[in-house]
């Protein structure tokens, strides 16, 4: 096992890089891709099929309250996790425990997902699962402010993104070719998780703190903020992505029944075309993700891209918004993924580079999870009413209309960013 680098310096420390071995970049990403993927998978695949086997008249509405219920439980873990592992001061690191203890409890949850005959037990595996996908994201995003110079973070935070991106193609792949059985839908992306998240801990060159710090709850419920009047640039840029990742989620929640109630597929067609708009927007995606993270990286610019790619991504959006066959939704999916391709890895860079110095690694980024953790919680409240305008079934051009106006917003909310270019 890699040699522990101790540390007993003040938490700025904490964002100076450690030399580490050459696994370490493969082995971030693979993890990340490990845990993207079963929960991605769990989320947009196998709980809304589940779903439509036991309630499939109330579906939406038990999708709408499955994925609250489990927002907000990373929403309440995440920061206070953070916080937690910024001090700890275990022999094993300060991220390592938090890496593989989350894998594990996501493990757990998922099992309990693939067992789950009822809908409560769903959703309290669900909580379940999301309380270790917190906790294992959060270490691994605090590794990216804290163990990748800001010279190459964009590149970086492109492969996270790319990881992301695959996750739900790869998911939707993988459980329409496993048996249709719930044990393999949750356990096999489970399974993979947690083998590439040990892998991340083996390598890892861990920062070991020696020094004391005590936490109290006043710290952790601090944990949850970052004040937006000294920090406005920092803001502007989390309402930013808040917007914008409310856009994709209230879409990418719904798909599977938009492909079967305004498409016309049936449950196992919309399954496989779901699988290939995920393919579709992670190859779209691929192309902007590396030349804009590269061309970020190189010249230092992070905004024009940001607000750029959200507006790009708003019109992709609009294009789907449209479409009444699939071949056009496809189009609209691949315009989305271009547009998210520079967002993603450039939102991120920019975002670490605007945290407050005074923040610990694992504190600033559960903040910044929590702009993309939010619209879990924020969606039953939004897309529900918006769903139900009309008298003709679900109005998906509603929810497609409020996705492309949070985009626009996203985009624009980035223009009054000063420190960074």
């Amino acid at each position: 096992m890699p040699e522990l680098e101790p540390l007993s310096l003040p938490r700025a420390a904490a964002f100076q890089g450690r030399p580490q071995p050459r696994l370490f970049l493969p082995m971030l990403v693979l993890a990340y891709l490990g845990a993207a993927l079963a929960v991605l998978s769990a989320g947009f695949v196998s709980i809304p099929l589940r779903l439509s086997e036991l309630d499939p008249d109330h579906k939406s509405q038990t999708l709408s309250l499955t994925v609250a219920v489990g927002g907000i439980v990373i929403i309440l873990v995440s920061a206070p996790l953070g916080r937690l592992s910024d001090v700890c001061t275990a022999r094993a690191g300060m991220r390592r425990p938090f890496i593989l203890g989350g894998a594990l409890i996501s493990a757990l949850g998922m099992l309990v997902l693939a067992f789950a005959p009822t809908i409560p037990v769903i959703i309290a595996g669900w909580a379940v699962a999301q309380a270790g996908f917190g906790a294992t994201t959060m270490a691994l995003n605090a590794l990216l402010a804290e163990q990748i110079p800001a010279r190459i973070r964009a590149r970086v935070a492109a492969a996270f993104g790319m990881s992301t991106g695959l996750a739900p193609a790869l998911g939707s792949w993988l459980v329409g070719a496993l048996p249709g059985n719930p044990v393999y839908w949750f356990g096999v992306p489970a399974v993979l998780a947690l083998v590439t998240n040990i892998g991340m801990v083996a390598v890892l060159r861990d920062i070991v703190r020696t020094e004391p710090v005590p936490v109290g709850w006043r710290s952790l419920v601090r944990s949850y903020w970052i004040n937006p009047v000294r920090h406005p640039d920092f803001a502007w840029a989390w309402l930013c992505r808040l917007l914008v990742t409310m856009a994709l989620v209230s879409v990418a929640t719904y798909l599977l029944y938009l492909l079967t109630d305004r498409l016309g597929l049936s449950a196992a067609d919309a399954t496989a075309a779901q699988g290939m708009a995920a393919g579709v927007l992670f190859a779209a995606s691929i192309g902007t993700s590396v030349a804009f993270s590269w061309i970020s990286d190189r010249t230092g610019r992070r905004k024009p891209i940001v607000y750029s790619s959200a507006l790009f991504t708003a019109f992709g959006l609009a294009v789907a918004m449209v479409a009444h066959d699939l071949t056009t939704f496809v189009v609209g999916v691949a315009l989305i993924g271009m547009g998210q391709g520079a967002f993603v890895c450039v939102d991120v860079a920019m975002m670490t580079e605007l945290l407050p110095e005074s923040a610990d690694a694992g504190t600033g980024l559960a903040v910044i999870a929590l702009s993309y953790q939010l619209p879990q919680l924020l969606l039953p409240a939004v897309a529900t009413p918006l769903l139900a305008l009309g008298d003709a079934g679900p109005n998906y051009t509603a929810l497609f209309l409020g996705a492309v106006v949070a985009a626009v917003l996203g985009g624009l909310a980035v223009l009054p960013i000063r420190s960074v270019r």
